[in-house]
């Protein structure tokens, strides 16, 4: 997941909303979200070849989403698939900041990244290159593949369209199209990771497309005030083009 953009109680009427596309190898196989046989509760995607997922939520109010951190010379190998830290907190019963205090032990297992989890009543960021794990205040966040609210151009321009999508609810209109943005960056404010700089020019927009690799799906969440999610996602080919859509509506029951 390259870009995951999040209103945690910025708008009277919907105290969560999600806009993220995972950028991934097509080459990789995945299932697209759906509730999970072997956890009813959970609604989300599967890697299917480590068997963890990049995002999801549950009937119980939870949510969790995860970036890689991009530093190519520090990736070692045979360190553990960071999917399953969303898995295990989608699965699990911890609340926001018990999670936060386990990852912040259990992080450098694994090779860099950011994860936000949810309880349902507070939000939290955990960022294991910094070690920092904090919960959030309400607001517009952002996460690609640096560190929370990296003022990325992808970031930057996602979080402002974001505040302008909030006004549209419960339309998620324009939420789907900032995830379609493909508009590169002017070299002069690409960041600089350890990839070429051609690579740095591809991955720059929110919407990817590179050989093998780029959004293989955008996903929009919303819940309301009374609870009712409404989930769209979208998954899409190497050209760019729509293959799947799905539309998900459910109520949280926090019994």
């Amino acid at each position: 997941m390259c870009l995951i953009l999040v209103a945690w109680r910025a708008h009277p009427d919907y105290p969560l909303v999600v806009a993220a596309n995972r950028d991934e190898f097509f080459a990789r196989p995945a299932a697209r979200a759906a509730w999970w046989t072997s956890a009813p509760s959970v609604f989300a995607g599967r890697d299917l070849e480590a068997g963890g997922t990049w995002l999801g939520l549950t009937r119980g109010g939870r949510f969790a989403g995860l970036t890689n951190f991009r530093d190519p010379g520090r990736t070692r190998n045979g360190t553990p698939s960071r999917g399953a830290l969303v898995a295990d907190f989608l699965t699990g019963g911890e609340r926001t900041a018990d999670a936060l205090a386990r990852l912040q032990r259990e992080g450098p297992r694994y090779n860099a990244f950011n994860i936000f989890v949810s309880d349902g009543d507070s939000l939290g960021i955990y960022e294991s290159e910094s070690g920092a794990a904090h919960i959030l205040e309400p607001g517009l966040h952002a996460l690609s593949n640096h560190l929370l609210d990296t003022p990325w151009p992808k970031v930057t321009a996602g979080k402002s369209r974001l505040a302008r999508a909030l006004r549209a609810l419960p339309d998620d209109t324009p939420l789907r199209e900032l995830l379609r943005d493909d508009r590169p960056a002017a070299d002069a404010m690409l960041p600089r990771t350890g990839v070429s700089l051609a690579w740095e020019r591809m991955l720059s927009s929110a919407f990817i497309r590179a050989p093998g690799y780029g959004t293989r799906c955008s996903t929009v969440i919303t819940r309301d005030r009374h609870g009712w999610t409404h989930v769209t996602e979208s998954s899409w080919n190497e050209v760019g083009t729509e293959t799947d859509r799905i539309v998900e509506t459910f109520q949280i029951d926090r019994r």
